[in-house]
This record gives structure tokens, sequence and C-alpha cells, in this order.
């Protein structure tokens, strides 16, 4: 497997600051959406769309507060891509902000408000 491609699953976890059970559980609830690839041995491995996917699933669920059953209906409706286009965005204006807080770009600041006021208008 390349080592690039593929993202073992303690990885992801570190990268998402939660546990990898917590995973392993969201792979059930949502396994339409997270299907990673298993290796020798039954490893999980994920790919980038995969992580990215991973990412909006738990901004949704823990900054924004939704529920599984809610998750699962954005999924079943075909909303979480609309809803990973609305969170990437964000992140790179929060991942900025971290690197750069001497010098936050106010432009990226409006972008990123007027993502969240779109994911708004998306959940009422």
């Amino acid at each position: 497997m390349d080592a690039e491609y593929f993202v073992s699953i303690n990885e992801v976890a570190k990268r998402l600051s939660v546990p990898a059970h917590t995973l392993r559980y969201w792979e059930k609830q949502f396994p339409t959406a997270i299907r990673p690839t298993t290796g020798a041995g039954g490893r999980r491995y994920y790919r980038s769309e995969t992580i990215t996917r991973l990412e909006t699933i738990k901004s949704l669920l823990y900054d924004r507060g939704m529920t599984i059953a809610g998750v699962k209906k954005l999924i079943h409706d075909g909303e979480l891509g609309n809803e990973i286009h609305v969170v990437q965005p964000v992140q790179n204006v929060v991942a900025e902000v971290k690197t750069q807080s001497h010098n936050i770009d106010l432009d990226s600041i409006d972008v990123a408000i007027s993502y969240l006021t779109q994911a708004k208008s998306l959940l009422e």
C-alpha cells in the first residue's frame, strides 16, 4: 500500500483527536460514507476523501451539536457533500489563525463567516 495515499486508523485518530474506537463506531453508523480499506490482519486504512468525510462528521457532531440521526439524514439526503464544502474552508481559516496569529487575513475571516452563514441556512 502507498503510505501517502492510505492512512492508518491510529494516524487518523490522532489527526482528528478522537479515539480509534470512535472511528470504528462511526464506520458502523455511517457505512455508506465511511469505508476504510482493510489490509493484512484486518487493519484499517483510510483514503484522503474518507478522512475529509470523517472531519466533516466530527465537526457536525462535536462542533454543531448534531445527532447521529441528523448526520445520517444528511448522508441519506446527499447533503454531506455540501457540508464538506462548508466545513473545509472554515477549517483552513482556523488553521491559518493558529499558525499566524500575529498576521490574520481579514478576507479569510469574511469568507469563513460567509460559509458559516450558508451552513446555518442549510441547517434551518
